[in-house]
């Protein structure tokens, strides 16, 4: 009998530990993959979708190194000035564990980059690429 109740306990605890080792950023991921209907992200396209210029958003904005900067590990600032904390999570380890927060400045960030809000697949691409940074 208590050795039953100590099998018990252990798969009981080890499901809830693999359980907790996903965190918020890995969960986003999980629901853009779902959403992008995506074999995997890359953090290569995600750097190219940092760097990249595109003509579609706001002229003062045509990448996300206008604001962010080329070094994800250093700060930025907007065109007015306003510093941003560094993108890399290496940096900002509390950064991408909010989603609404993290939905929100993909939604504005990307429609003035880019002109448009960003796929799941971006989403997923640029999250990848400041997770391993």
């Amino acid at each position: 009998m208590n050795r039953t109740i100590a099998i018990v306990f252990i798969t009981a605890s080890i499901s809830f530990s693999t359980s907790s080792i996903a965190g918020p950023r890995e969960d986003l991921l999980a629901q853009y993959a779902v959403a992008a209907k995506s074999s995997g992200f890359s953090a290569e396209r995600g750097q190219t979708l940092h760097t990249r210029n595109f003509n579609g958003g706001k002229p003062v904005t045509p990448a996300c190194t206008s604001c962010h900067g080329s070094d994800t590990r250093a700060p930025g600032s907007t065109p007015i000035g306003k510093s941003i904390e560094a993108v890399a999570v290496s940096v900002t380890p509390s950064r991408y564990t909010d989603p609404a927060k993290v939905e929100k400045w993909f939604r504005r960030n990307c429609t003035e980059v880019l002109g448009r809000e960003c796929t799941p697949q971006e989403k997923g691409d640029w999250l990848t690429f400041v997770m391993g940074q």
